[in-house]
């Protein structure tokens, strides 16, 4: 049984949380606003700090929504790098900026403490389900020493290589998931809109080339028009921030890349930033003048 702190119970956060003291590990966390019920009925202890975490735990977990979070957390007033002593393991699951998480990495390891970048996708479906996909970055040490956990959490977890690595496969799975997005919208909009049942053809398209886990579960939730969040459309916006950054620095074009990010600055526009990604298809519904379907 290992002492465990986690840091960040929000949608994805708390299920995470609750697979790792399920597995049978001590939780020591810390959130902004009240602790989830079921983790501390389940034997959690509510920590006032980070540092608090971290003093107690022999591996820390964060799970918050950008890089500015992180580094407060991390490095802020009474935060994890206060608590640590040598030898102890911070996981960073949050998808934050490659560059920054190097900084951060360099940092941790100055205090003695190994550094993993692992961010992953899923969303509140996989966090739920534990079978989230977990991109790695850091030394290959701590990886096999919290491989077990990610065990706990996910069902395809990597190690890309070295700190940073991870953040960056996040960014290219967010690239890849935007313009999925995109692709099926306008797919079920033009279905549509020629007099078709999107519903009908979505189905009829699971079963051929055009079929993905973006058509199976977005694909739905345009057609019934369920757009709580499991992942929210500002979170995406920040994703896609950082690809438009690193495209910039690196010196390469993401055309289609921008494209997405237009619409769902479009859907933040109109008061949507707190929908489901998925929503992305509002902003092609508004410049079409029609709707997948009707709400």
């Amino acid at each position: 049984m290992a002492k465990l702190g986690f840091i960040g119970l929000g949608i994805m956060g708390a299920p995470m949380a609750g697979h790792l003291q399920k597995g049978g590990h001590s939780l020591f966390v810390h959130v902004r606003s009240k602790a989830p019920a079921a983790l501390i009925d389940g034997g959690a202890t509510l920590c006032a700090s980070g540092a608090e975490v971290a003093q107690n735990a022999d591996i820390v977990f964060l799970m918050v929504p950008d890089t500015p979070h992180v580094e407060s957390v991390l490095f802020g007033e009474h935060g994890v790098a206060e608590g640590l002593t040598a030898g102890k393991i911070v996981v960073d699951m949050s998808s934050i900026s490659p560059i920054a998480t190097k900084d951060f990495a360099k940092r941790i390891n100055a205090l003695g403490c190994e550094y993993l970048d692992a961010p992953v996708s899923g969303g509140e479906v996989g966090a739920k389900a534990a079978s989230l996909t977990i991109m790695v970055g850091g030394p290959e040490s701590a990886f096999n020493t919290v491989k077990p956990l990610f065990e706990l959490m996910g069902k395809n977890i990597t190690l890309v290589g070295g700190n940073g690595d991870g953040q960056t496969t996040k960014v290219a799975n967010q690239i890849i998931v935007a313009l999925n997005i995109q692709a099926v919208a306008e797919a079920l909009l033009f279905a549509s809109k020629a007099g078709a049942d999107p519903a009908r053809v979505r189905q009829a398209l699971m079963g051929g080339f055009a079929s993905s886990r973006i058509l199976e579960v977005h694909g739905e939730r345009m057609v019934k028009r369920t757009f709580n969040p499991g992942f929210r459309i500002e979170l995406h916006q920040k994703d896609l921030n950082l690809a438009l950054q690193g495209a910039k620095a690196l010196g390469v074009s993401l055309p289609n890349t921008a494209t997405a990010q237009e619409l769902m600055n479009a859907c933040a526009a109109n008061g949507m930033s707190g929908l489901d990604h998925s929503a992305l298809c509002r902003a092609i519904e508004i410049l079409s003048n029609h709707q997948i379907a009707e709400a």
